[in-house]
């Protein structure tokens, strides 16, 4: 199971996209047209191989205008993971008793959304690809709008919770994936990263609140951040409301 793609949700799109490619040094995006049946709009960037997306609602009512409302303002919103056996997975989902959103297999594509309330913290989406290093959702010439000089890849997140034994206790179910007791909370170690979970420190409840990024120079990234306003007051680098927790290359 490899963490491929986080999705962060954010009002101002076009605000957040220039602060997203400046920070990260990112290429071109992807706007994907598969999203608008769910009120939103997007832009997707390849970093490496592994993806960040933000969408942003276009119309009222949408899954994630109630997040932005919930949580008061940008956050995280989706963590979507890849199979190698999506059969298994998925029958490990409903073994779980897990609620499943939406699902499709189109074209050697195929995802599955769960339930939030099911699977709490964020929008776990459980995809699988034909070939494997494909990945539909980047758009079809992803590869030429990677840009690694500066950012690598996505290597994990942190999901926060009001209690997050069970919380992890449920993801673990849901990825098939031991997990373990940290000083903090809980760790799932996954494909080429990490998913970890703690309570709440930020008074914004339950929510993913910080995804990892592997890049070449830290100090240099979190100056881009300063430079555009896109730092908190501990120091961390913040895009889309969410934290970025820096990883040397």
């Amino acid at each position: 199971m490899r963490l491929r793609q986080i999705a962060l949700v954010g009002k101002d799109l076009d605000a957040i996209r220039e602060d997203v490619a400046a920070v990260l040094g990112l290429g071109e995006a992807y706007a994907d047209p598969g999203v608008g049946k769910y009120g939103l709009r997007n832009q997707v960037w390849p970093i490496g191989d592994t993806f960040l997306e933000v969408v942003s609602p276009k119309q009222e009512g949408t899954t994630a205008g109630r997040l932005l409302e919930k949580r008061g303002g940008d956050g995280g919103y989706m963590a979507i993971f890849q199979a190698d056996d999506l059969e298994t997975a998925r029958a490990r989902i409903a073994a779980a008793g897990v609620r499943v959103v939406d699902q499709a297999d189109r074209n050697g594509a195929s995802f599955t959304h769960l339930h939030p309330k099911d699977v709490p913290g964020a929008i776990v989406s459980i995809d699988a690809m034909e070939p494997k290093a494909r990945w539909e959702w980047g758009g079809p010439d992803w590869r030429s709008n990677v840009r690694t000089d500066v950012a690598v890849e996505i290597r994990g997140c942190e999901i926060r919770g009001d209690d997050p034994d069970a919380i992890s206790n449920k993801w673990a179910a849901v990825l098939g994936c031991p997990r373990e007791a940290t000083a903090g909370g809980w760790r799932i170690a996954v494909e080429g990263g990490e998913i970890r979970f703690g309570a709440p420190r930020d008074g914004r409840g339950e929510g993913l609140a910080e995804f990892d990024v592997a890049v070449r120079d830290p100090v240099a990234v979190r100056g881009r951040a300063m430079a555009r306003g896109c730092v908190d007051s501990s120091g961390a680098v913040v895009l889309c409301g969410t934290r970025i927790r820096l990883v040397p290359a």
